[in-house]
């Protein structure tokens, strides 16, 4: 008796829209033996049906979620970056047209693939946005209130301790230069600046919580300058670090290794390609620019000796990329 079209397949590739997923699937031949529109809850019914294989999917909202589901019932999933799909598009990209890309790019065997992320992770990852957030709307907060007393004649020093402290002096001693309404508008800002401060600190607790019992974490904060922040971020991005054979692809992921352009046998290097994680770059320049405050504390380190020469030919800033980038190879 002859096989179905849909007892045996190659490959499938989904495109994940908010409501409705688009699956097209390939037989080992290479053929095109289905082509469906499918509703986001019907997404277990539709692929118990179908013989286990590898199913591709773009790195998007809910990826993870759909990779782990697949998982559970027996398919290889891979979750491909949206850039390395695009080469595979045939044509005008429509929803049918990227799921065949994606699915094409799934057979890929040296394509890279963003490793799938536990529920922990993305806990944890919610975590840093919600602070990060947090942060941006807190900082808001306080421009606007500088910004609203330099419109009244009013200029304070840098600093957010200097501001706090002075706060409610200048709303006594300078009533007769700020109208009523915009009193109240001030008083509600740093209202919400308080708010802010302590859902800050609450957010933080916890990832510091986390930190402290999270094998991985514990790990990666024998690092000097890595601490909570940085450690969590980590795990939360890349969990183990298994999809990284070194160090140097680490930091390559992050972003924080020059840009290259080689021909002919010459090699040129430019500025970082500043790929990856932003979030995750930025923390580990923070990190970098905290260790080349203290300075008495350089020979302490096991990299102090390169520190302190690296110091003798490069500026500040590309000093502090620099150690960023050794700080992530590390880790």
């Amino acid at each position: 008796m002859a096989k179905s079209k849909i007892d045996e397949l190659m490959s499938v590739g989904i495109d994940i829209g908010k409501d409705t997923f688009h699956v097209v699937a390939f037989d080992p031949d290479g053929h095109l033996v289905m082509r469906k529109r499918i509703k986001r809850l019907a997404l277990v019914a539709t692929f118990e049906k179908l013989p286990r294989c590898v199913v591709g999917m773009e790195a998007c909202l809910s990826a993870h979620f759909v990779s782990r589901t697949l998982r559970k019932m027996g398919f290889e999933p891979g979750i491909i970056p949206a850039i390395y799909v695009k080469p595979f598009i045939k044509g005008q990209k429509n929803d049918y047209n990227y799921a065949e890309a994606i699915s094409e790019a799934a057979l890929r065997p040296n394509l890279p693939v963003v490793p799938e992320k536990s529920q922990e992770q993305l806990d944890l990852q919610a975590l840093h946005r919600v602070r990060s957030r947090l942060v941006s709307r807190r900082t808001a907060s306080i421009n606007q209130i500088r910004a609203f007393l330099i419109e009244q004649g009013i200029t304070v020093r840098k600093g957010l301790r200097v501001l706090k402290n002075s706060f409610g002096k200048i709303l006594d001693e300078r009533k007769d230069e700020i109208s009523p309404r915009m009193r109240t508008i001030l008083i509600g800002l740093y209202g919400d600046w308080l708010w802010l401060d302590d859902r800050i600190d609450t957010v933080s607790k916890e990832i510091e919580q986390i930190s402290r019992t999270e094998e991985n974490c514990i790990n990666v904060m024998t690092v000097p300058g890595i601490g909570p922040m940085i450690s969590t971020a980590m795990v939360a991005a890349i969990g183990t670090g298994e999809a990284f054979g070194r160090g140097r692809d680490f930091a390559a992921w992050v972003g924080l290794v020059p840009r290259q352009y080689s021909t002919g046998g010459r090699t040129i290097l430019g500025r970082i390609t500043k790929r990856g994680s932003r979030y995750l770059r930025m923390l580990f320049v923070q990190a970098a620019k905290v260790i080349l405050m203290r300075t008495n504390r350089w020979p302490d380190f096991s990299f102090g000796d390169w520190l302190i020469k690296a110091a003798e030919r490069m500026n500040r800033n590309k000093l502090a990329v620099a150690l960023a980038n050794k700080l992530a190879r590390m880790a």
